[in-house]
């Protein structure tokens, strides 16, 4: 056989094996999983005057829904129609939701609130850690859970006092509530490098060797990731301005802006996880300094173009994470991989509920409370009912 034939039969070997990854089966899934894309935004539309739902509450149930249906088609045997993994999350569905944040919040709302984003953000992440950690310790030992060491009761707390962004922004309206809206949100934000901060410490965390100086240890390690993080989202909003205002592409394509604020904002993400810093804090804040220099440096049709894309592809992603959170919650590979009794795993659940929930107060009470006293001479107080969302 020639060498001729041999690269042809390798090369339809190839192409073969790329047209089976288009098989008929992921086709079907694709057109199912968009057409409960399509679905959700009609009755989200329809459901818009309903104070009692939206497109979250809609992907969820949608997502139940078409989860129970393929567990019932396929007799049992799996719910999925696509399969999720952390990196399609983490490096596609995740960036354009929080930089579109960023890049629409109102800057000087946010700012202004600023120190007490870091007040929740920071003692709040801390407090609300210790008493998970602590609460995990003590009530699971009670449970019939003893497998678990020190170290796994701290990943524990340092996990569940991480808050969900995205939810923050499915459920408040920037417009009705923007006081609750940015400081929510900044506080997820600023939690989601402290959240890193000491799940980072609790995984090197040497028990045999504690001193004094891991609290300083620990809290440099916060100050380097929270200013670093927040450096590089600045330096890539204000090298994008840069590029775009000394080049001016907008003279033969506004495309050419649009796709360079796009590109460089996921690059910034990209590049903090590369530093093994907080890609969240970095393309926020990079959204921030867009927003407010290179937005104003590209053409009138640019800006309309750059802040209805980043609102759609952020809308898009949002509403594919609760349509498939939805279908997830009856993975059925899940429920069986789990050794544990139905009344173990619902006396698990249960307590990780309750602790997150008291951890949550144990902070938002008395440092909402702390802040009025503070603030009492502006009168813009926290009030209870403010407090309790």
């Amino acid at each position: 056989m020639s060498t001729i034939e041999i690269e042809t039969m390798s090369h339809l070997s190839t192409l073969q094996s790329s047209s089976d990854f288009l098989s008929t089966t992921t086709i079907i899934a694709l057109t199912i999983f968009f057409s409960l894309l399509c679905a959700c935004i009609i009755i989200g539309h329809l459901l818009e005057e309903n104070r009692w739902a939206n497109e979250s509450i809609t992907a969820l149930l949608l997502g139940l829904c078409a989860g129970a249906v393929v567990l019932l088609a396929s007799k049992g045997n799996s719910s999925k129609i696509l399969v999720f993994s952390e990196d399609l999350f983490f490096l596609y569905l995740l960036p354009p939701i929080i930089f579109n944040a960023g890049f629409q919040v109102k800057k000087k709302q946010f700012f202004k609130n600023f120190t007490i984003i870091l007040m929740f953000g920071i003692f709040g992440t801390v407090i609300s850690f210790c008493l998970i950690s602590v609460g995990a310790f003590l009530l699971f030992n009670r449970i019939g859970v003893t497998s678990l060491n020190t170290q796994d009761y701290l990943a524990v707390g340092a996990i569940l006092s991480a808050t969900d962004t995205v939810c923050t922004l499915q459920v408040l309206s920037q417009d009705e509530t923007p006081f609750l809206y940015s400081v929510i949100f900044g506080e997820g934000v600023v939690n989601d490098a402290t959240s890193i901060v000491l799940f980072n410490a609790v995984q090197s965390l040497d028990f045999n060797n504690i001193d004094a100086m891991i609290s300083l240890k620990l809290l440099g390690t916060f100050l380097y990731l929270f200013f670093t993080s927040t450096i590089l989202g600045v330096v890539a909003g204000l090298l994008s301005a840069f590029i775009i205002k000394t080049l001016y592409f907008g003279r033969h394509s506004t495309d050419r802006e649009v796709a360079l604020m796009m590109i460089m904002a996921y690059l910034s993400y990209m590049l903090a996880e590369l530093l093994n810093l907080s890609g969240i804090l970095t393309v926020f804040f990079c959204g921030i300094v867009m927003s407010h220099y290179t937005w104003h440096n590209v053409t009138q049709s640019s800006r309309i173009t750059t802040k209805h894309a980043f609102a759609t592809m952020s809308f898009i992603a949002e509403t594919f994470i609760f349509l498939y959170v939805g279908m997830d919650a009856l993975d059925i590979d899940k429920w069986k991989a789990s050794s544990a009794s139905a009344g173990t795993f619902i006396a698990v659940s249960s307590t990780l509920f309750a602790l997150v929930l008291v951890g949550r107060a144990a902070f938002v009470y008395p440092l909402a409370n702390f802040i009025n006293c503070i603030r009492k001479r502006d009168g813009s107080n926290i009030a209870f009912r403010k407090q309790a969302s």
